[in-house]
């Protein structure tokens, strides 16, 4: 089935592309998410139309991404620290979502969760890359640095059970 897309979709195009895919894909997952509409003669003649608006805005979407991914290499290193254990295992995960947040807090750049993919989870202390893909052809890295603000001795409690009393 031939569609003509509505937004950017990940392995498959940009706005404005017309593509082939499966008629189920097209039916049960673009057209409904309002990526796509499925590629009529008026539909095309519409695109035609609209072709050189939707370039003027993939454009100046690029050119805010490129701007984004220069202040986000401007940070260097984004240094966060939690409490962790002797060993270096954080009490909790540094999330995709927390990883924004902290960006946002310390920094004023925001970005979406979906934006970020971390190669494994941040749950102990060291230093990590986070991949930040701002459109389909930006993409830029930042290093986190994830230090122990506080290091709690790991202990192994053994807790004796009471005998059972018998009435």
């Amino acid at each position: 089935m031939q569609v003509i897309l509505k937004k950017d979709v990940q392995n498959l195009g940009e706005t404005g592309d017309v593509i082939n895919v499966k008629d189920g894909y097209a039916r049960n997952f673009l057209i409904p998410q309002n990526m796509a509409e499925t590629a009529t003669e008026g539909a095309l003649k519409n695109r035609e139309k609209n072709l050189a608006r939707i370039q003027a805005k993939q454009e100046k979407l690029h050119k805010e991404a490129l701007e984004k991914a220069a202040l986000i290499e401007k940070i260097g290193t984004l240094e966060l620290s939690a409490k962790a254990g002797e060993s270096g295992k954080l009490f909790g995960t540094f999330t995709t979502k927390k990883l924004c947040e902290e960006i946002k807090d310390k920094h004023n750049i925001d970005i979406d969760r979906k934006m970020v993919s971390l190669s494994h989870p941040i749950n102990r202390v060291g230093d990590y890359t986070m991949l930040i893909k701002l459109t389909s052809k930006v993409k830029t890295e930042l290093k986190v640095s994830i230090t122990a603000s506080e290091i709690v001795k790991e202990s192994i409690e053994e807790v004796e059970e009471a005998p059972a009393t018998e009435e």
